[in-house]
């Protein structure tokens, strides 16, 4: 199943490249996070692009993302939504970073693909919403619902 969904949102955003995903606890992501952006502590998703293979820049795969099951499930109860879906919207926000999306340098446009592909994909509210004020959340609720 998320096999699947990992395809379509690649589609969606114009990513030819394999994603590889592990969905793993958060004592990994941590881990993962110390290791490699120097944060001790977990976080719900990270995004490793590849590096460019030899003289042609050619890549077998766009990158991995390691997504934390555990905060996975914590987010699912909070909002009301399946595990699945709630790993799925994190697999969403992963490939956009390994699509060359920002959200912390790129104005919102982030945000705006990600909203519009959940939309297409019939997922809850993302991540980066939910960092908005409780009101822009609110409307965003709205109009998913």
């Amino acid at each position: 199943m998320l096999e699947r969904f990992v395809l379509r949102a690649r589609r969606l955003v114009r990513l030819r490249e394999t994603v590889n995903v592990l969905v793993t606890s958060s004592e990994e992501l941590r881990s993962f996070n110390r290791r490699f952006r120097g944060a001790d502590k977990a976080t719900d998703v990270l995004s490793f692009p590849s590096l460019p293979v030899g003289r042609s820049h050619a890549k077998r795969a766009a990158g991995e993302i390691a997504i934390s099951a555990d905060i996975a499930r914590e987010n699912a109860g909070r909002l009301g939504h399946s595990v699945a879906d709630e790993v799925k919207i994190l697999a969403l926000h992963g490939i956009l970073h390994l699509a060359g999306f920002d959200h912390e340098r790129d104005n919102g446009e982030m945000a705006r693909t990600e909203a519009r592909l959940r939309m297409q994909l019939n997922l809850e509210v993302g991540l980066i919403e939910r960092a908005q004020p409780r009101d822009h959340l609110s409307r965003a609720r709205r109009r998913t619902a």
